[in-house]
């Protein structure tokens, strides 16, 4: 997830806000550096504010939609006005909030572009009888709903993005912490020990497998 936001207090309350629903959270201070860093990164979606220094938000999602990334673009503002509106949907955005806003709003307005969002993201993820709902976040193993914490559902996600593929710890925190991995932090390990608690053991079953040296691997049914 990319927040473009040029007011501190309020970029650090959305990446708090976004980072509680289990979103890896990039920012950006100004339309320079957004459209720089979501040119580079495949992000999920970008909360985008209008005032920013450099070019506004309308000038970076038009600059976005011209380079063909479709990544769904939620879009910010303090003023709320019909031709704002009507001039940030020109450019590309997927949505509009007006500002003071609710953080529940902002999270069930990202939720549902993801749900509308079909370029790159499947509805329904699944890996033999594991299936999980990115955009409902919710999962199951079978018939049986798993309870998940927002870093295990990330994790999860995660694995079933890349099933039968080695993730490095190195990229799973990348992808689910967003900051840069020590080599000593075994915070990796702790979370996928969680994860097998509520995903492995209960049905016994063996499906993460520890790669030695190396990181985890989600076992496609048939290795």
């Amino acid at each position: 997830m990319l927040v473009v936001e040029d007011e501190e207090r309020m970029a650090d309350l959305l990446r708090r806000a976004l980072e509680e629903e289990g979103h890896a959270v990039d920012l950006a201070r100004d339309g320079p550096d957004g459209v720089w860093l979501a040119t580079e990164n495949p992000y999920g979606a970008i909360v985008l504010d209008v005032m920013l220094p450099g070019f506004d938000g309308f000038e970076v999602c038009r600059r976005l939609r011209a380079a063909e990334i479709w990544v769904p673009v939620l879009m910010l503002t303090a003023r709320d006005e019909v031709g704002d509106r009507v001039r940030g949907l020109d450019a590309g955005a997927d949505d509009y909030l007006v500002k003071p806003f609710s953080l529940m709003e902002l999270a069930a307005r990202l939720r549902a572009l993801a749900r509308r969002d079909d370029r790159s993201r499947p509805v329904l993820l699944s890996v033999g009888d594991l299936k999980l709902d990115p955009a409902a976040k919710r999962a199951f193993r079978g018939d049986v709903e798993l309870d998940l914490s927002p870093k295990e559902f990330s994790i999860l996600e995660l694995f079933l993005r890349n099933p039968d593929v080695v993730l490095t710890r190195s990229q799973i925190i990348d992808a689910v912490w967003d900051f840069a991995y020590d080599g000593v932090s075994n915070i990796v390990d702790q979370y996928v020990t969680y994860l097998r608690r509520k995903v492995d053991r209960p049905f016994g079953r063996d499906d993460i497998e520890t790669v030695r040296g190396t990181g985890y691997r989600l076992r496609l049914p048939s290795s």
